[in-house]
């Protein structure tokens, strides 16, 4: 019999030297098998059951609004009310998709958990895109009815049932009364089945539609579960993120299966936002980037009682280390948590877990559990050691089964052996932490230096005097290209480009300079916080080196 030679992991970094390849260090979590009959909601109410606490008039949702609070027996008289309506009068079934248009409203995770319970496929999006966007998302997806607020319904086209309106008398009814006039025949939905289709930004091309399975979800909240501290009584987490977003889906399903109390913003404002965690007492929050910097910034939380904050989690997008230093100066009690994932991950793959971790400012955090990592040469495609930066790939069962309708930029994506290309470059430290250079598509190339746009934007938003900041390449022909700075000045700033440019300039290597500088008004931004750079490339204009936005 052949003998096996043991894998060797670093036990500090988790990578193996014979593979190549990063290993979680994390405990290890048992899933489902893959073809277990289990839906991703039948598996968070497995895992609330296990809970120290576990008590059903926990208040599950608040509107931070109106104070309108739902307990999580609520929760779930209301969600099996909405399935009963839904598959008995509207006739939807397992493997339909409904296509979902909304801003946040506690009304989202009954709608969610209901049809997911059903085997119906979600698929949200973004309120504000225009028809045509709109248009192409229905396109990929291929929804039977669509769900949606009455202030954006008249951009949603006719599909084979009637649209619903999310905020009716009519959609309160269906989640009230429907469970005991009709019986609800439990779908059997399998790990494997598909369960959300969520749209990628969009920023570096076409959308798309990212298929998620019950298991992608699964071993998403599995993961986050088996990390969270263990807690005498539930945490109030605020939502300024949206349930649109995988960031928002991911937190909507992780809230359900700890039993937290999820304070849920409508829209983001930073003194409503501040307001809600006073008054709620929240314990929690889970933001983006921006939302860190504007905690940071002077005097912008002066008058509010935060005393209650233990936690702010930030993802999207990777923080600099003066933005960190900031926010811990200024909330030295406040644990800030980071993580990196994507859409096509179902959210965070790295996250830092506990104090400890969190002090090891710039990074993301270690790989999760049950989770490969490989980081590899975009140039000759070997894999690489600890401290060096290549493209980062993932394998797991978080993965994504693929793009809709997209086989051809599935299998670019994904490759046969199971890795995913993330696209990002990055590099792992001799610790298993995982530190963000830039997407690889938006590194600028100065006279065959590459330049990383975030790297500048950090030192951008060091400056007192500037309120946000993004930078792209911008043609130039001796160089190639050149990194140009967008700048929001604080209120009264008279900050002007040469300024900008000597501030950098006193930090940086001679090729990373800022070389051109417009002031602008806002940076344009997704959902999420994520710098739409196809945006201010259109305003880039060589005519000047000022525009407005």
């Amino acid at each position: 019999m052949e003998k096996k030679t043991p894998q060797l992991f670093d036990t500090k970094s988790g990578f193996n030297s014979a593979t190549k390849t990063f290993h979680s260090l994390r405990p290890p979590i048992d899933l489902p098998p893959e073809d277990a009959p289990i839906s991703a909601v039948d598996y968070v109410s497995s895992l609330r059951a296990t809970l120290p606490w576990r008590d059903d008039d926990t208040v599950a949702l608040i509107n931070s609004v109106t104070g309108l609070r739902v307990s999580f027996s609520e929760f779930t008289r209301r969600t099996n009310s909405l399935a009963s309506y839904l598959q008995n009068v509207t006739r939807l079934s397992k493997n339909d998709t409904a296509f979902v248009l909304s801003t946040n409203s506690i009304e989202i995770p009954i709608l969610y958990f209901s049809l997911l319970s059903l085997g119906v496929i979600i698929s949200p999006a973004n309120p504000v895109n225009t028809e045509s966007e709109i248009s192409r998302q229905i396109q990929l997806s291929n929804p039977v009815i669509a769900f949606a607020t009455s202030s954006v319904v008249h951009k949603l086209a006719k599909l084979k049932h009637r649209t619903i309106l999310i905020d009716s008398p009519e959609f309160d009814s269906m989640t009230m009364s429907w469970n005991s006039k009709h019986e609800l025949d439990r779908a059997k939905v399998c790990q494997s089945d598909v369960a959300a289709i969520m749209y990628s930004s969009g920023t570096t091309g076409r959308v798309k539609g990212v298929m998620l399975t019950h298991r992608n979800l699964t071993a998403a909240v599995a993961s986050s579960f088996a990390s969270s501290p263990k807690r005498v009584s539930p945490a109030v987490m605020l939502f300024t993120m949206p349930y649109f977003h995988i960031y928002g889906l991911f937190f909507c399903f992780r809230a359900a299966a700890l039993m937290e109390t999820a304070v849920v913003m409508q829209r983001f404002d930073l003194k409503m936002m501040l307001k809600a965690v006073e008054e709620f007492r929240v314990t929690h929050a889970a933001v983006t980037p921006p939302i860190v910097v504007a905690m940071s910034k002077g005097g912008s939380t002066d008058g509010y009682d935060l005393s209650s904050l233990e936690t702010v989690a930030c993802g999207a997008a990777p923080l600099g280390k003066d933005t960190i230093m900031a926010f811990a100066s200024k909330f030295p009690k406040v644990v800030l948590v980071q993580a990196y994932g994507l859409t096509e991950s179902t959210a965070g793959v790295f996250r830092t877990v506990g104090p400890d971790e969190c002090r090891r400012w710039g990074s993301t955090g270690r790989l999760s559990a049950g989770l490969e990592a490989k980081i590899v040469d975009p140039e000759t495609g070997d894999s690489l050691p600890p401290g060096k930066e290549g493209e980062l790939s993932i394998r797991g069962p978080t993965i994504m089964k693929g793009y809709v309708g997209e086989p051809e930029v599935t299998s670019a994506t994904l490759l046969p052996d199971g890795w995913m290309r993330t696209g990002d470059l990055c590099y792992i430290d001799e610790d298993g932490f995982l530190f963000i250079v830039d997407r690889l598509k938006d590194l600028i190339k100065y006279k065959g230096y590459q330049v990383a746009p975030a790297e500048l934007e950090h030192l951008l938003l060091s400056h007192p005097e500037v309120a946000d900041a993004a930078v792209i390449p911008y043609p130039d022909e001796e160089a190639g290209q050149v990194p140009m700075a967008f700048v929001v000045r604080q209120p009264h700033s008279s900050l002007n480009e040469a300024e900008i440019m000597e501030f950098v300039a006193r930090q940086v290597s001679p090729y990373k300079k800022i070389r051109r500088v417009a002031f602008i008004n806002a940076i344009p931004k997704s959902a999420a916080g994520k710098i739409l750079r196809m945006e201010l490339r259109k305003v880039a204009v060589p005519s000047g080196s000022s525009c407005r936005l």
